[in-house]
């Protein structure tokens, strides 16, 4: 006997025969498109890919080798030229100081302010100088600027190097290093002091290299990289400030080697290599411009591949524009009749879908289509009915398990009231002003829920109270009271191991502080009171002051409002006496015989 299939279809099981099951036999998706793309896309785009290619990348790569040429020799007389400048500004200081004779000991104290001055007006008068110092022989003396020397090892190195060099009577430049969190590139140049031919000290200056890193940044454009390295084959500036720090070697940079070879030579030269980057071998162009005066070189290098991408090649895209039009409308007229099989019942699916996002877990889709859909719409309205289960069943235990917690805190609140005849229900009178002065605050429902909750709960700390002090009937001592302030905080205790109440756990611990500080556990101060803990303060002295209580008698509704409007800002929030003053007003919280009344 053979044995047939059952299939869920619409809520019910249909019986599958081998003659629905061959109905059911559809071409697959794989072979449609890949027919589809074989026939009109696939082989006559590769052909031409490669007709492309061939004709294309030579003059891609001449291109590219003139724009790379033309970008480094730019910028390397960019470069020393602006290091020119700055050593100039340099020198022109030091002639300042051999004309005003300070150059003969620029440590003395007597030339200190004047010199501190003339090295700040350096420092204003060019947003490239950082620091700058004037120092005599005995490595002392005046400086100015945004960076410590002291505090900076790089630029402390620097500045030694550089008076080493001062005492030989050279002017230098350093290599570059990486200056502060962000990496900010930097240098230092120095000039020595001389006086009738003796060395007498050296003016220094830390140079930031920030505008050279911008006009790398803008010439890195298009998946080109423009940096600049030494003779040494180190960094001097690259537009990565991350990775590719000052002093990180590039030696094996096959541009850089090639560089290194002829540091002294000013020349610019390009060569094609390839790099090993992500596990791959990618063909690159690059090209160095030297400046032999620094011992620098601007280096450009761009992957061909990209260069390809981003090529444009006027004269071929005329020729290639008949043969694309073509494919093109062989290709729509194929492709739509194919994808009219596949898109409609995908969309089906694609609505079914946004249906089950938006909580419509009763949605099913249409089973029709190619035998791949067919199953997967099948599939998926078997995944709705369960998912639709589960949700009721999560839903219904979510709101047994709110209520039993809701109920737990609701006895509990009647249970510690029960310890005192005065203060029945007044843990339930509480939470209900706390939530008519939340609403009139327009507290989210999210925090409205938080309010009640640490209301109701907001004296279980009595727990702990001795019940002598509890219950006493008249005024408590200092000592007594002393016990009972210890209530806010024995009540954030017993609640704090519970994870689910943490965040009521503020209303419960602080709704005896005070504004200005006076009140207790903690004497918090204004905004350190959450707002939580300040309406239920308020909510709790009013319902305090109209009830019996043992050191006092029930007041009026209007004697309350009076009374807490008097502490505004002093015990109480402005803003939230405020709004239980408008609460009050339009008539939702009004006493009654037993609760307050609250206008849902």
């Amino acid at each position: 006997m053979q044995e047939s299939n059952t299939i869920p279809k619409q809520g019910k099981r249909v019986t599958e025969t081998p003659a629905n099951s061959a109905k059911r036999r559809r071409v697959r998706i794989l072979w449609i498109v890949m027919g589809a793309l074989l026939l009109t896309s696939a082989l006559p785009l590769w052909l031409y890919h490669q007709e492309v290619l061939t004709l294309s990348d030579q003059k891609l790569q001449d291109t590219e080798r003139v724009q790379q040429s033309e970008i480094t020799h730019s910028l390397a007389s960019e470069v020393f030229q602006f290091e020119s400048n700055l050593s100039g500004q340099l020198q022109t200081q030091r002639q300042l100081l051999a004309l005003t004779g300070w150059i003969q000991n620029v440590s003395d104290p007597a030339n200190a302010p004047q010199l501190s001055r003339m090295l700040q007006n350096v420092v204003q008068s060019n947003p490239d100088i950082l620091y700058v110092t004037a120092i005599g022989q005995d490595a002392k003396g005046e400086s100015a600027g945004s960076v410590r020397a002291d505090e900076d090892p790089f630029v402390n190195a620097a500045l030694k190097h550089a008076f080493t060099a001062s005492v030989q009577g050279s002017p230098s430049a350093s290599g570059a290093f990486a200056l502060g969190r962000n990496n900010r590139p930097a240098m230092v140049i120095s000039v020595p002091l001389m006086f009738n031919g003796q060395f007498s000290g050296m003016l220094a200056a830390v140079v930031s290299l920030d505008r050279v890193l911008t006009r790398l940044k803008d010439a890195s454009v298009n998946e080109r990289t423009v940096f600049v390295v030494n003779g040494d084959g180190r960094i001097i500036v690259h537009p990565d400030t991350l990775d590719m720090v000052p002093g990180r070697d590039l030696s094996n940079n096959p541009v850089v080697a090639q560089y290194k070879k002829f540091p002294e030579v000013r020349t610019t030269e390009t060569t094609q290599f390839q790099l090993f980057e992500n596990k791959k071998f990618t063909q690159m162009i690059g090209t160095y411009s030297s400046i032999p005066e620094l011992h620098w070189a601007v280096v450009a290098q761009r992957s061909l591949e990209k260069a390809r991408v981003d090529a444009g090649v006027q004269e071929l895209s005329t020729q290639a524009m008949r043969f694309v039009i073509a494919v093109t409308l062989l290709a729509l007229l194929v492709g739509y009749l194919s994808a009219i099989g596949i898109t409609r019942p995908i969309q089906g699916l694609v609505e079914s879908t946004r249906a089950i996002a938006r909580a419509e877990f009763h949605e099913r889709a249409e089973v029709r289509g190619t035998a791949e859909i067919s199953e997967l719409a099948e599939t998926f309205n078997t995944m709705a009915g369960d998912i639709e289960q589960y949700v009721d069943k999560l839903q219904l235990a979510a709101n047994e398990n709110r209520e039993l917690f809701m109920g737990s805190i609701r006895m509990l609140a009647a249970a510690i009231d029960e310890k005192d005849p005065y203060t029945r229900g007044h843990s339930g009178r509480v939470a209900k002003y706390s939530l008519i002065i939340g609403n009139e605050l327009r507290l989210s429902t999210e925090d409205l829920d938080k309010l009640r909750i640490s209301a109701l709960l907001h004296d279980v700390g009595k727990i702990g109270v001795d019940d002598q002090v509890l219950k006493k009937p008249g005024k408590l001592t200092e000592a007594e009271f002393a016990l009972m302030k210890q209530h806010p905080v024995k009540g954030a205790n017993i609640m704090r191991p519970v994870a689910k109440l943490k965040d009521v756990l503020p209303g419960i611990e602080l709704h005896h502080e005070r504004m200005d500080g006076g009140g207790y556990p903690y004497g918090l101060i204004g905004d350190q009171i959450p707002m939580m803990a300040r309406i239920i303060a308020v909510a709790d002295t009013f319902d305090a002051i109209t009830t019996n209580r043992p050191y006092q008698s029930a007041m009026d509704l209007d004697y309350a409002v009076k009374r807490i409007t008097q502490l505004a800002g002093e015990k109480f929030d402005r803003d939230v006496v405020n709004a239980f003053y408008r609460a009050v007003e339009t008539g939702r919280l009004k006493l009654s015989a037993t609760l307050v009344e609250v206008e849902v």
